[in-house]
């Protein structure tokens, strides 16, 4: 059979939570993102994992009650681009859905139809654009539209997305705090329970004099590098995938035979080529240069050896000249080593591409990160 494997690890997502909170003042709450599927991990696997979160962020509302459906204790669970339609909004009030605005016709359907009092999602977030340039009231409009909820009766938090905040030195950063903080203390002279969202990934990391009432936590959750000065490793994340294969053939090259599509790689020497049982139909990326992957060789241990050729839909080929590996042996694509953030460096990306682009033609399992795959 063949053997792709895409193996998660909860007590990595625990972990990562729980390094996250660290970095918080115990009023600080922590809104686990879990749009597109868990980032790839699976809603199923990952919130278990993440029940410590105060609650759930996702994108729309199939998302909403996927996750709604699967928790097993009741927990906020927030639109963070909103609704679609009318309709939406109406069906968040019966599901009791958090909800944030980002737009006047939004803004008209929640003044429009209001939900009870206690629910949820009379709480609404209110998106500032403060900086990002995509979703949210600007500088003329956020106070007023502020003001309509509150008159309204809504609870408010005010949101926002840094644009740059994986960059600490980034100058708008700084810009997108100062705005945030003015109309966040305009905002409370008429509303002076508003609460506040700034920091993701990145925030919670690089400023912690902003993370006040809520962070919305997405990569580090899943051991992803957040922020550009530092590995996943250094900030004490661990990865929460694991992407397997096995080695499905292996031969003998003489110097100047070429291997794969193009013929893009000649052998200098004689060496040997592993074939892998994984490529672009799996969701590893066909567009990379100088990766390397990790083979369990015959004494069970983790080597490391160059991706050559290029990678085709359901096959890879390394240069396993320079260990001893076995037909069928393990080949880790990315884990601990090598990590998805390389992997993704060498492709022109970034780790939450690789984790969100797998396909469905892997096998799916759920380990612990110490077991043995």
């Amino acid at each position: 059979m063949r053997s792709t494997t895409i193996t998660i690890h909860p007590d990595a997502l625990t972990h990562n939570l729980q390094v996250i909170k660290n970095k918080l003042q115990p009023t600080t709450k922590v809104l686990a993102m879990v749009k597109a599927n868990a980032y790839g991990h699976g809603i199923e696997a990952a919130l278990p994992a993440l029940s410590a979160a105060d609650g759930f962020g996702v994108a729309c509302m199939s998302e909403a009650m996927a996750v709604a459906n699967a928790l097993m204790v009741a927990k906020p669970v927030i639109l963070i681009e909103g609704v679609f339609s009318q309709a939406e909004w109406q069906l968040a009030i019966e599901k009791d859905f958090g909800c944030v605005v980002h737009h006047n016709q939004q803004l008209n359907w929640a003044l429009q139809n209001q939900p009870q009092a206690t629910a949820l999602c009379r709480t609404i977030w209110l998106k500032y654009n403060t900086g990002m340039s995509r979703l949210g009231f600007d500088d003329t409009t956020i106070i007023d539209a502020a003001k309509a909820l509150s008159d309204a009766g809504y609870r408010l938090i005010l949101t926002s997305h840094f644009a740059c905040a994986d960059d600490k030195t980034h100058p708008l950063n700084a810009v997108q705090i100062d705005k945030f903080n003015a109309a966040l203390a305009q905002i409370r002279k008429f509303a002076p329970n508003t609460q506040a969202s700034l920091c993701n990934s990145a925030g919670v990391f690089n400023f912690d004099t902003v993370h006040y009432d809520w962070v919305r936590a997405g990569i580090a959750l899943y051991g992803s590098k957040p922020t550009a000065q530092h590995q996943a490793s250094e900030l004490g994340l661990k990865p929460a995938m694991t992407v397997s294969a096995q080695i499905m053939a292996i031969h003998e090259l003489t110097k100047g035979q070429s291997v794969g599509y193009a013929a893009l790689w000649t052998a200098s020497n004689d060496c040997r080529i592993a074939v892998v049982s994984i490529g672009y139909g799996d969701g590893y990326p066909r567009v990379i240069a100088d990766a390397h992957v990790g083979i369990i060789d015959k004494n069970n241990q983790l080597q490391h050896c160059p991706i050559v050729g290029r990678v085709a839909m359901d096959m890879l080929m390394v240069d396993i000249s320079n260990i001893e590996a076995e037909l069928g042996a393990t080949v880790i694509l990315w884990g601990t080593s090598p990590h998805i953030d390389e992997i993704a460096a060498r492709a022109g990306t970034i780790g939450y591409e690789l984790m969100c682009r797998l396909t469905t033609r892997p096998t799916r399992q759920i380990k612990t990160i110490n077991e043995s795959l």
